[in-house]
């Protein structure tokens, strides 16, 4: 129909203004009425409809308050080199039938196709909306804190470093830390998630959350453009452009059948006039073929192919995100359907990632409170949790922080780190082998999480940090398996005791620990030489990114993941619950099924409709019905998904 050539049309977060129902279906109605009226004379044998031309001219006033915008179109997509679009089939069915003197038929074809397009488009919109309701919720002003007051400014205007506030039930426009106490948040825009969530000062806010309880101030840390809420909206606008095979498929077979359809059209009248000459017994009647070839252009039209399918997957990204989840295009909702194998990073993903220091053991005459300061000296420069934990508890004791230099973080390691004229390690036992220092064998057998120091090449103690299960992880793994997906493996940086510790808890045979970057990239490209499995990776960090890219689908942690995951990642969860894993694979499948639901009704009703009306027992009014019956079920059917995914 109109809209499905424009391969975009259903795919927009941006949505037209909404028209009323005069202006949108004033035409339809005026052409329904001038044609109801016209068979009314007809069929009363009005002495009026008898005169020459009269009937013809009363259709083609009806006709032309629907037929004009098509044809219009029509001539514009030929100019453009498009000569077998829908408009075309559409303009040229119902100029024939003109010709052959079916004036009430040519009226209904444009008629009804005109009113499936105008719900086709109410569909498309109502997607859209769907969407941007969701998405695009960006405060137009933000409160400044100045010097003599509050300053209300465009968000884009506010620099990095400023101070805002944001009253109770107002949206946060830009990305932040709480310099308030503590609060509760609105998070629904980001997470999907209904439930509010309390946090404190020092912690981050995102764009889009909603103050709940009080007025909250908040440090910028993000420009307007990165902020989180941006992100996802330029992640969903991307997506249109990602197309799923079955799209590729169709448009590239409307291409193909178009064309091919109108020349069976020409044969249908073609091939019963040659077999006339070679046979003078039978009675060739070129309106007779006419008229079967113009019923077989009509049925012909692929519309409810080239829509419904982009609709389906649209609305189906539309419904992911009511969810929490981020799908980066129509394809990966395809390629998260053959899944069969699941590998899971731990710290962040299937854990909190909120490690808490549960204990200080200094050694070499170190005191606790100068091994915790120069433990969090060091890891202030590094994003993974463990190295915030640390931080957090230096803070929380009133330990003051010494500016690092020389900072080098070594990915599934640690860091090290020049503060106070002395040389800090800071992270796992291999970071101190790495550098030669000597230490303990007993810390090897500890079965929680620590973070060795050494001061100038000697150790010096470790921290004690311990983390927990997320409260869904149990569930995730457990849905994974009622959706058949058996092989689910944990891959890990840090001591395999520790990772089998975990995976016991959730019911998982296969964990691997003491993994750096490169290894988990090995093991996962070790799955991927077996061509029979399709693999999915789920992590949050900075060194899961080399393993997102390799995977056949890589799945991010959008809430406390890094911006490198998020970017890298196919697929992101913004509720950071493991659980969504099966939930986007759910979401997949309905969507797929959808689709190809379409895809069967569009080709088995055509395709029935065609043979009939090429042995002249179709009329147009089956093809239009046909046509545009098959395509608004199609669209509702490609609408379903979006109440089918809770």
């Amino acid at each position: 129909m109109g809209q499905c050539k424009c391969n975009a049309a259903a795919c927009r977060t941006g949505a037209a203004p909404r028209r009323t129902m005069t202006a949108e279906f004033g035409r339809p109605l005026l052409s329904l009425a001038m044609m109801i009226a016209g068979i009314v004379m007809n069929a009363a044998d009005f002495s009026l409809f008898r005169l020459p031309y009269v009937a013809l001219g009363w259709y083609v006033m009806a006709y032309l308050p629907v037929g004009l915008p098509v044809i219009r179109e029509a001539w514009e997509r030929i100019l453009d080199k498009d000569c077998f679009s829908e408009f075309t089939l559409m303009t040229v069915a119902t100029l024939g039938a003109f010709y052959i003197g079916e004036y009430p038929e040519a009226v209904a074809v444009m008629l009804f196709y005109s009113v499936g397009e105008l719900f086709q488009n109410r569909a498309v919109d109502r997607a859209k909306r769907n969407v941007g309701a969701l998405l695009d919720t960006r405060p137009e002003t933000a409160s400044v804190v100045e010097k003599d007051g509050l300053r209300s400014v465009n968000p884009r205007e506010v620099r990095v470093g400023g101070t805002i506030e944001v009253k109770a039930g107002e949206r946060v426009p830009l990305d932040g830390v709480l310099t308030t106490e503590s609060a509760s948040f609105d998070t629904a825009a980001l997470t999907g998630e209904s439930v509010p969530r309390t946090i404190r000062r020092g912690e981050e806010v995102l764009a889009g959350m909603i103050a709940a309880d009080r007025v909250v101030r908040i440090g910028v840390t993000k420009p307007f453009d990165k902020s989180a809420l941006a992100r996802i909206l330029e992640l969903v606008q991307d997506a249109a452009e990602r197309k799923a095979p079955a799209e590729l498929f169709i448009r590239r077979f409307a291409r193909i059948y178009t064309p091919v359809v109108v020349g069976l059209a020409l044969l249908v009248v073609a091939l019963p006039y040659l077999y006339s000459l070679a046979n003078p017994a039978m009675d060739y009647v070129f309106n007779d073929w006419l008229y079967r070839a113009l019923v077989f252009l009509v049925i012909s039209c692929p519309c409810a192919l080239v829509v419904s399918i982009p609709l389906g997957y649209f609305g189906g990204i539309g419904a992911a995100s009511r969810l929490g989840i981020l799908f980066k295009g129509g394809n990966y909702l395809d390629a998260v359907t053959k899944i069969d194998t699941v590998v899971f990073d731990k710290t962040g993903t299937l854990t909190k990632g909120t490690f808490e220091v549960r204990g200080v053991e200094p050694a070499g005459g170190i005191s606790p409170e100068e091994l915790i300061g120069l433990a969090a000296s060091a890891e202030a420069n590094s994003t993974h949790p463990v190295a915030k934990a640390v931080v957090r508890y230096a803070r929380k004791l009133g330990i003051g922080l010494m500016p690092a230099t020389g900072v080098t973080e070594i990915a599934g390691q640690g860091l090290a780190a020049e503060a106070g004229g002395r040389k800090i390690i800071a992270g796992n036992i291999r970071l101190l082998s790495g550098f030669g220092v000597e230490f303990p064998d007993d810390i090897r057998q500890i079965g929680d999480t620590i973070v060795a120091c050494a001061v100038d090449n000697v150790y010096a103690g470790y921290l004690l940090l311990a983390d927990e299960l997320k409260e869904d992880a149990p569930a995730a793994i457990g849905a994974l398996k009622a959706l058949g997906i058996e092989n689910i493996q944990i891959l890990s940086g840090d001591r395999q005791r520790i990772v089998t510790n975990f995976a016991a808890k959730l019911g998982v045979s296969q964990a691997y620990g003491d993994l750096l970057p490169e290894g988990k990239v090995r093991h996962v490209g070790g799955l991927k030489r077996d061509a029979a499995n399709n693999v999915a990776f789920v992590g949050d960090g900075m060194n899961d990114a080399p393993v997102l890219a390799l995977s056949d689908v890589g799945i991010a942690m959008g809430g406390l993941g890094s911006d490198a995951a998020i970017e890298t990642a196919d697929v992101v969860i913004q509720t950071d619950q493991p659980s969504k894993v099966a939930a986007a694979i759910r979401v997949g499948k309905i969507t797929r099924r959808v689709v190809w639901q379409n895809i069967a009704l569009a080709f088995g009703v055509k395709l029935v409709v065609m043979l009939l009306g090429a042995g002249g027992v179709a009329t147009l009014w089956e093809a239009v019905f046909a046509d545009v019956g098959v395509a608004l079920i199609a669209i509702l059917n490609a609408v379903r998904i979006q109440n089918m995914v809770k």
